[in-house]
């Protein structure tokens, strides 16, 4: 272990120096993926309001609002129709929920953001975005924040507990058991 010990010496710079460019890259992908995320929302967004203004369509065409056809069809005794009733006001639901979700990652702060994300978070949406997600250099004044934020997390973290951790180390293996002389 005495050999590892200059060899972690003279590395420990270098690791400094790449942990920092990988903690600013990873960190600087944030605000490319909240945006990519929001308009993935909003497409979801978009087609769920498409599919309530058909059911308000029906609603309106049978002279009642979306919610007293949906509670007739609750009462219905086929199944199917119970389900469309049901698929309706999840519809409603749906719809509400996401724009609630749009309207607050839009309005949110660049120090907000990433807490009102994670508040909002569709983890379908999510997913299919991180399924298609494509990184970006950051050339907005928040990509360089967050970049900044990865720097310093990336730093705290190594020489808080990795570097005193391996320093540890190098040391222990220096000290050998002394013999007892008889």
């Amino acid at each position: 272990m005495r050999v590892l010990k200059p060899l972690y010496s003279a590395g420990e710079k270098l690791i400094d120096r790449i942990l920092c460019v990988a903690g600013a890259v990873l960190f600087s992908q944030a605000p490319e993926f909240m945006q990519q995320y929001l308009q993935r929302l909003g497409g979801h967004l978009a087609e769920a309001r498409r599919q309530l203004a058909q059911f308000e369509d029906i609603a309106r065409q049978a002279g009642r609002t979306l919610q007293e056809l949906a509670a007739q069809y609750a009462t219905n005794a086929d199944p199917t129709v119970v389900g469309m009733g049901r698929l309706m006001s999840e519809t409603e639901t749906r719809v509400n929920a996401l724009s609630a979700s749009e309207a607050a990652l839009r309005d949110a702060s660049v120090w907000e953001r990433p807490f009102v994300f994670l508040r909002h978070l569709d983890s379908e949406i999510a997913s299919g975005t991180a399924g298609v997600f494509k990184p970006a250099v950051p050339t907005t004044i928040e990509g360089t924040l967050y970049a900044l934020m990865g720097v310093v997390v990336i730093l705290v973290a190594y020489h808080g507990v990795l570097a005193p951790l391996a320093r540890r180390l190098c040391r222990g293996s220096d000290t050998k058991p002394k013999a007892k002389l008889a």
